[in-house]
């Protein structure tokens, strides 16, 4: 694959951006390539293309795969394995999302919950409990909405994205409709027991 100066740009830059996110500069490389080629590339088209070693691109395509962020297939009459990422970005989104909390989320919060298992035994440990407490609260929350995500429909997903800065807005929505409901129901439960009184 031929790579013209916008692509090679898009690659480069995916590079340093992969080593900002954790991941090998090279892994960065040939996931920007994959995802930009057209058709699917084997190892060697990869290697020649990228200008780096068969190794590199070997444990590079291996990691992507533990990732599920790429995929291989077998072309008729040929031998070699070509990769490609899927077609749909929210698809790799949510793949990514999935294998983060995977990776990051769900170890964090095993231990968290094991070591509030035990009980503190000073005030200094008291507090410590209480603030890992509040951090595995808020990951659970998180782990939970990372769930959830991914249980949504694309055409759902979409959607969600689309509403942006609406959100706060049909948070506060939701809130005065909460009010106007409570009200009403006060106002009902008044109706349904008159003071006596009167």
């Amino acid at each position: 694959m031929k790579l013209t100066s916008s692509i090679q740009a898009f690659v480069l830059h995916f590079g340093e951006m992969g080593s900002r996110w954790g991941i090998n500069r090279t892994v960065g490389q040939i996931y920007a390539l994959l995802f930009l080629s057209k058709d699917p590339l084997n190892a060697e088209e990869i290697t020649e293309t990228l200008g780096v070693s068969r190794s590199n691109v070997s444990m590079g395509l291996k990691e992507l795969q533990s990732w599920r962020l790429v995929k291989s297939q077998h072309l008729p009459g040929d031998r070699r394995d070509y990769f490609s990422t899927p077609q749909d970005v929210l698809e790799i989104a949510l793949t990514l999302v999935e294998e983060r909390r995977k990776r990051e989320l769900d170890p964090t919060l095993t231990l968290l919950r094991q070591t509030l298992m035990e009980p503190a035994t000073n005030s200094g440990e008291q507090h410590a409990h209480e603030r890992m407490q509040e951090m595995c609260e808020l990951m659970e929350q998180v782990s939970q909405w990372s769930h959830d995500i991914q249980t949504l429909s694309p055409g759902e997903l979409k959607r969600l994205l689309m509403l942006g800065s609406a959100v706060p807005k049909l948070l506060q929505m939701k809130d005065k409709l909460s009010l106007v409901g409570a009200r009403s129901k006060r106002k009902q439960q008044t109706n349904d027991f008159p003071d006596e009184s009167s």
